[in-house]
């Protein structure tokens, strides 16, 4: 057999094996998907199974939620669900998508669509199109350009979806230039694609991404958020990072992680920062236990962009970064906050970068109980996700340092569970409550009794837990020094 053949014959078996796939996942979910047909067949409209969902029947990995399209409008498609859906929702009316829930699934059925953007704002003009061709046409990529009708279970892929699918190939239905002068955000949908897939970029798409990455700022915010989190979120996002940055997109939304491949030292005075991070985030993700830790891979990803601003060569040649972590964390805040992340995830994320440091030195003996105290509760509940980004940080090629940083960490834990155990460090307090502070110096509520609770919480942190008596004794004496008691 030549090598041809031997190629196309393993490629039969490939798309056997995905067709099987297919027949599998449909049969799970047929009863309530063919019901819905055969109610928009009586109707006299037409119902396929679509897009995402055909994609990932191939790959046998189908969910609960279902993707559908339909010749039929959202009124005529309400009319259709009504008495048979146990719930419906309406938030995407406008893009002409109907949702239902049935048996535990969640269907959204959309009207064919001819869709497309001006080319000047920043949301699609939603035209409803006339056939199933002509929806499929308008879709992002081949593998999500597949249709499969109801309940008849009719196979459409005209753009070679299954083949793509087989071959592990990102390609547009039409050209890639029409394709992302349509929707600019595909190109960002490509790079997610590629990390959660682990397919290839077709050469012609990676051309258009480059060739048309500023017209992602034609896209909003929050859109661009939301692709890059499921990228970040991806099986493989260190292959959608580097074809973000490889292609431009990067420098739209998030050029801090440009600037770290910009920041490699020709003299080699200091190792590629851009390739050490992408080491981090690849072993942040080897320490999930359990789906993605977005706060984790972000801090991961955004622990040292501070570096090209803090960057310092001495007179030795030596090459220092002073507080870029607390650069880095002023940075992480402003950009997460551009891309419209919620408060409590940037305010995650960016404590974690700020704190990324503060392990090194604790092997060379420097640490106190106290400094351990500190630690603990500066970190707060992320102190799990500490433990993981310090350990992830840890990219050495050098055998016995790489062992010693290991040795260190794991006597820090070991430390930190010994002091946890005695003084309940989850939970550090003062040992006077705020009412007993205003009982002992006679004031009322205001900002003394915040100092005075400030000060036992850091004695506290300092020497450990005192009894009453020594924690009065502490509190007099600093507020003698402090003019408030004579």
């Amino acid at each position: 057999m030549s090598e041809a053949s031997a190629s196309h014959a393993a490629d039969r078996r490939e798309l056997t094996a995905a067709q099987r796939n297919a027949v599998a996942e449909l049969l799970r979910v047929s009863p309530v998907a063919d019901e819905l047909g055969r109610r928009f067949a009586r109707a006299g409209h037409e119902l396929h199974l679509v897009g995402g969902s055909v994609r990932d029947a191939l790959l046998g990995r189908l969910g609960e939620d279902l993707d559908f399209c339909t010749d039929a409008h959202p009124d005529e498609t309400l009319r259709i669900v009504k008495g048979w859906a146990e719930a419906v929702w309406e938030t995407g009316r406008e893009f002409g998508t109907i949702g239902a829930q049935r048996d535990g699934l969640r269907l959204e059925i959309t009207t064919f669509r001819a869709e497309a953007y001006d080319q000047v704002s920043r949301n699609p003009v939603v035209e409803y199109g006339t056939s199933l061709v002509e929806d499929l046409k308008r879709r992002d990529f081949t593998i999500n350009a597949m249709a499969v009708s109801l309940p008849e279970h009719r196979f459409t892929d005209p753009h070679g979806g299954l083949d793509d699918l087989a071959a592990k190939v990102i390609r547009t239905p039409a050209s890639p230039q029409e394709s992302f002068r349509d929707d600019p955000l595909r190109m960002l949908r490509a790079a997610r694609f590629a990390a959660q897939l682990r397919f290839a970029v077709h050469p012609d798409v990676r051309t258009a991404m480059v060739a048309m990455a500023a017209d992602l700022d034609r896209i909003t915010a929050e859109r661009i958020r939301d692709e890059f989190t499921k990228l970040l979120c991806g099986a493989d996002p260190i292959t959608g990072l580097r074809l973000l940055v490889d292609t431009g997109l990067a420098e739209r939304f998030l050029p801090e992680l440009t600037g770290l491949k910009l920041e490699i030292d020709e003299h080699a005075q200091h190792k590629d920062v851009y390739e050490h991070t992408l080491t981090v985030v690849s072993n942040a993700v080897g320490f999930e236990e359990e789906g993605c830790d977005f706060i984790l891979r972000m801090a991961a990803l955004m622990h040292d962009v501070g570096k090209p601003d803090t960057k310092a060569v001495g007179p030795d040649g030596r090459v220092s970064f002073h507080h870029h972590e607390v650069v880095g964390a002023r940075m992480t805040k402003a950009r997460m906050k551009a891309l419209r992340y919620p408060k409590e995830v940037t305010a995650k994320v960016t404590a974690l970068v700020a704190l990324h440091l503060r392990f090194y030195g604790y092997g060379r003996g420097e640490w106190t109980d106290s400094a351990v105290r500190r630690y603990v509760t500066d970190a707060g509940d992320l102190l799990p996700r500490l433990h993981k980004l310090t350990r992830s940080d840890c990219t050495t090629r050098n055998r016995r340092k790489a062992a010693q940083l290991a040795a260190d960490y794991d006597a820090l834990e070991e430390r930190i569970a010994r002091i946890a155990a005695d003084e309940d460090l989850a939970r550090v307090r003062p040992d006077l409550d705020g009412n007993a502070i205003m009982e002992l110096l006679g004031v009322p509520p205001g900002p003394v009794v915040g100092r005075a609770w400030k000060y036992l919480k850091d004695l506290r942190l300092e020497r450990g837990p005192l009894d009453r008596d020594a924690a009065e004794v502490e509190l007099l004496r600093w507020a003698r020094d402090e003019g408030i008691v004579s």
